[in-house]
């Protein structure tokens, strides 16, 4: 489905997913257990703001959808 909202959702979940990647890799590398904390805390931020990407974009597309089924209806 091409959709405009939908695709900016998409755009921001691979961002998410890539600074996600940048996080891990810096965490893996860091000894320091409160840079560890820190990182931790953003990676959990990330991961609900992913979240809450995936349940707007469910939301978005079932929407879409039950507008196909009214057009096609008409």
């Amino acid at each position: 489905m091409d959709d405009p909202y939908l695709n900016d959702l998409r755009g921001e979940f691979n961002s998410y997913s890539s600074q996600l990647k940048k996080l891990n890799k810096k965490l893996v590398k860091t000894n320091s257990t409160d840079e560890q904390l820190e990182i931790v805390e953003q990676i959990d931020l990330l991961a609900n703001r992913m979240e809450n990407n995936q349940k707007q974009s469910v939301k978005v597309t079932k929407s879409r959808l039950k507008q196909r089924k009214k057009k096609s209806k008409i």
